[in-house]
Formats: structure tokens, C-alpha cells, sequence
């Protein structure tokens, strides 16, 4: 077995030993057109830059933006990087516009960098640009300074939009809101307006607030409290009237110093009479007291022998009496005035609303479209002050911060096609491809190496096999063709080497 196989192998290379020219003509070919195109895959330049954006809030997120819409504001920025509007101002801010003519120009170079510009986020807030340019039409040196100055002008942009895109959303709002405000503060001065009216046809000076019906409710509660309090003060006065009525103005005695019953008699019904203005009844404890003490004081002053003059003193129990009534007059007169003035408004109301039945249903439209226009109002100018600090907020400090983590980078080297792999993979192919027509070339034919094959193929055994005579011209031609063909197949080798050694010196004109 071992056998059989080493002879089909010695046999397959002498089959292609003998059409080595045929392997090194068809090595050759497949080279040549496979470093062809090779050299026309242009090379691919990247350059990269990491953004950190730092969000921060200087006042309160009722007041500056929220985390969250900054967040989304960066997000939307990130997204339309790439939009057209954006990558025309690429095209005319880098050396793509001296390539450019036309805006059908313009288009192409944006379809195409919209291909190779990847933005994508590694972590929270941080985010990487890169771009890939490989312009068959220029040099590697171009495209190489074209790559990073794509990367330095996403940059600028993304800085650019994001600033002033907040600060003109806010002035939008502003005006917006100014406008609003302006429309509603008229609206309202008409509600207020209608309102006035009616409250001055209908209400009149009904107390409290609310619908009619609930003014109306107010005022027969109000009255009601009214009657209430009038009777307790006409009672209050009717009982400081009986009590004057038995009460002398005046104390008759000397009209010099009073004797001790009397003195003690003048002391307690002083003590009665500050006690009834503090509101005791007659039924109080200290009153019965004090009355007790009256009785016993006044029979002991009757006994009391009186002075030598006939004048009299007043009786300051019948003066607070006297000041009392007075109060109690005036209270009366009040509460039976506003009551008067309630029963005339309600009297008035019913007249009215009796000719316009419709009263209620109005004033609860036109109260209703007030509170409405009232609550939109201040809504909409706690809004505006909201929108105002944060657009100080946005202009006097920076709410979103950029920091160029990693500036973008001068590409040095191709990162696609790699041309040295694909320089040896075709030369291993051609090779592989030159052996391989040898060996095909070889099984057209109905030739045979050995003897054993021979034997083989014809079933029949072979007695002998006669060797070739090769004389001494034949042996120097030999020779000859041999050099010529290691002179080829090292000269392949060497267009290998030389187009390596060329791809290395190109990268390091780049550098």
C-alpha cells in the first residue's frame, strides 16, 4: 500500500516536472492578474475620537433640564449627526469641497459618507466617532488627512447643534409662551369683565361667594344667625331695662364722707354691677352671693345714722347700668339694620331672577369659563418662569459639558485591504494553480512514468523497460533550460518580494 502510494505520488511529479514550463507560464498569469487587482483595492483609512459628555444640573430639575431630557437631547444630537443638513457642512468644511463642482457632487460625497461614518456608544455618555475613507482617486496621504479632519468636524457639530439647538428651543418656548400669556390675560380681562356685570345686575350685596344658589344659601343662613343674635340682644337690653328701673340714680346721704354700712354697701353693688358686665346672670353663684351681701349691707346702712348735709352721691350701680343700655341699644340697632339690608337684597334677587330665569345657568358659565381661563393663566406663567431660568440656566453656565476623551487620530496605516496577505495568497495560488494545469495537462495525455503503470493500465505484464540515453548536448541544453526556469521562478518570487517591500514603503511614506 505504502508502495502504491509513494509511486502515484513520484509519478504525479514527474507528470508535472515534465510540463514545468506550462505550471510556471499558468503561476505567471494567475499572478500578474491577481496582483492586478490587488493594487486596485484602495486603501482603507480609519480614524477614531471619543466624546465624554458630562451632564450636570446647576439648579434644581424643576428649574434646569432634567437628566433624562438631557440625556435625550444628546441622544437626538448623535442620531441626526449623520443627516444630510449635517454631512453637507462636512462636505464644504473639509477638503471634500475641492472635489466638488455640483450639488449632484455634493449628494455623492454624502451618500457615501453617510456609509462610512459609524458613531456608537461604549459607555454611559461616551461615545465614539470613527471614519473609514478609502478614495480611489486620491492619495494615501489624503486620504488619511481627509479621514481625521471628517472626525474633527463631527466633533465641532455635535458640539455646535447641541448648544445651540437647547438655547433656541427655550427662546421658541419663550416667545411661544409670551404669546399665549398675552392671549390669555385678554381672554381673561372679558371674563372678568362679564363677571363684574353680572354680579353688579344680579348679586347686588348678597354675601359670600359662589353660584347664585349658593349666595342665596349663605344669605338665609346669614340671616337666620342674624335673627338669632338680634333676639339675645333685645333680651339682653330688656333685662338691663328692668334692672334700671329698680335701681335709684343716686344714693342719698351726707355730703361728706359716707359711714362704713354704706361705704360697704356702695363696694358691693359696685361688685354687681362689674359682675353684669362681664355677663353673669342673676343666676350665677357669685351673684346670689353679692346679692346676700346686698340685702345685709343695705339694712345695716338704713340704721347708719347719715351725715349733717341732705346732698346725695351717684349710684354707680345704675351708671354701668346706664353704660350698658347703651351697648345693648347700639347692638340692636346694627343687627336689626343689616338684617333689614339682607332681607332687602334677598327681596331684590327674587324680583330679578324672577324676570330672568335664566340667571343661574349664566353665572355658572361665566364663572366657569373665569376659573378656566384664571387657571391657564397661572399655569402658563409658572411655565414661562420655569422656561426663563432654564434658559439662563443654558446661557450663563454649561448644563452639558463636552471633553474630548481621545482627539481624533492620524491613521498611519491601512486598517483594509491587507495587501500583504493578499500579495501571498494569490502567489500561493498561482503556484498551486500552475501545478494543478500541469497535473491536468498531464492526464489528457496516454502517457505513462513507470512500467508498473504501464502494466497496470494494460492488464498485461511487462518484461522490461529501456532506459533514456541522454548525450552530452542534450545534458548542456538541459542544464540551460533549467537555469531559465529557476531564472523565472525566482523572478516570480521576486516580484513577490518587491511588491511587499513597495506596500511597506508606501505605509511608511504615510507615517
Amino acid at each position: 500500500m505504502g508502495s502504491g502510494l509513494f509511486d502515484e505520488l513520484r509519478a504525479a511529479l514527474h507528470a508535472v516536472w515534465t510540463r514545468r514550463w506550462v505550471a510556471l507560464a499558468v503561476a505567471w498569469g494567475i499572478c500578474l492578474a491577481g496582483w492586478l487587482v490587488v493594487s486596485q483595492i484602495p486603501n482603507q483609512y480609519e480614524s477614531r475620537a471619543r466624546v465624554f459628555v458630562q451632564l450636570r444640573n446647576v439648579l434644581p430639575t424643576q428649574n434646569g433640564a432634567t437628566q433624562a431630557e438631557q440625556t435625550k437631547a444628546v441622544d437626538r444630537i448623535r442620531q441626526t449627526l449623520t443627516s444630510a443638513v449635517n454631512l453637507q457642512k462636512v462636505v464644504r468644511g473639509t477638503d471634500m469641497a475641492q472635489t466638488v463642482s455640483s450639488d449632484r457632487d455634493i449628494a455623492d460625497r454624502v451618500a457615501g459618507l453617510q456609509k462610512a461614518i459609524k458613531i456608537t456608544s461604549t459607555q454611559d455618555n461616551l461615545f465614539e466617532i470613527s471614519v473609514v475613507i478609502a478614495n480611489a482617486g486620491a492619495s494615501d496621504a489624503a486620504n488619511a488627512k481627509l479621514a481625521r479632519q471628517i472626525v474633527q468636524k463631527l466633533i465641532d457639530i455635535f458640539v455646535e447643534d447641541n448648544l445651540s439647538s437647547n438655547r433656541d428651543e427655550t427662546s421658541q418656548s419663550l416667545a411661544f409662551l409670551d404669546n399665549q400669556l398675552a392671549a390669555r390675560q385678554r381672554q381673561l380681562q372679558d371674563a372678568e369683565a362679564k363677571r363684574a356685570d353680572f354680579q353688579t345686575k344680579f348679586l347686588g350685596s348678597l354675601p359670600g361667594t359662589g353660584t347664585l344658589d349658593d349666595r342665596m344659601s349663605q344669605a338665609r343662613t346669614q340671616l337666620a344667625q342674624i335673627d338669632s343674635d338680634l333676639a339675645a340682644a333685645q333680651s339682653s337690653l330688656a333685662a338691663v331695662n328692668g334692672q334700671m328701673a329698680g335701681t335709684t340714680p343716686s344714693i342719698a346721704g351726707a355730703a361728706g364722707a359716707a359711714g362704713p354700712a354704706r361705704a360697704r354697701l356702695q363696694a358691693i353693688q359696685g361688685q354687681i354691677a362689674e359682675g353684669r358686665g362681664r355677663g353673669w346672670t342673676d343666676n350665677h353663684p357669685d351673684m346670689i352671693a353679692l346679692r346676700t351681701q346686698l340685702a345685709i349691707a343695705t339694712a345695716a346702712a338704713r340704721g347708719e345714722p347719715t351725715g349733717a348735709g341732705d346732698g346725695g352721691s351717684p349710684n354707680p350701680l345704675y351708671l354701668s347700668l346706664k353704660s350698658m343700655q347703651a351697648d345693648k341699644a347700639a347692638q340692636v340697632a346694627a343687627l336689626t339694620e343689616r338684617r333689614n339690608q339682607i332681607t332687602r337684597d334677598l327681596n331684590t334677587f327674587d324680583a330679578k331672577v324672577a324676570q330672568s330665569p335664566g340667571a343661574a345657568a349664566q353665572q355658572a358659565a361665566i364663572d366657569r369659563d373665569y376659573q378656566v381661563l384664571k387657571d391657564q393663566y397661572n399655569q402658563l406663567l409658572a411655565d414661562r418662569e420655569q422656561t426663563s431660568l432654564r434658559n439662563q440656566v443654558q446661557t450663563q453656565t454649561d448644563a452639558v459639558k463636552f471633553n474630548v476623551v481621545d482627539p481624533p487620530t492620524s491613521p498611519r496605516a491601512p486598517i483594509a485591504p491587507n495587501r500583504p496577505l493578499f500579495l501571498t495568497g494569490v502567489l500561493i495560488l498561482g503556484l498551486c494553480g500552475g501545478i494543478g494545469a500541469a497535473w491536468a495537462l498531464s492526464q489528457l495525455r496516454t502517457t505513462f512514468a513507470t512500467a508498473s503503470r504501464l502494466e497496470k493500465a494494460s492488464g498485461m505484464p511487462i518484461l522490461g523497460s529501456i532506459g533514456e540515453t541522454v548525450s552530452a548536448a542534450q545534458v548542456a541544453l538541459r542544464r540551460r533550460r533549467l537555469r531559465l526556469f529557476a531564472g523565472g521562478a525566482g523572478a516570480l518570487a521576486a516580484a513577490w518580494a518587491l511588491l511587499l517591500g513597495l506596500e511597506f514603503f508606501q505605509r511608511g511614506m504615510i507615517a
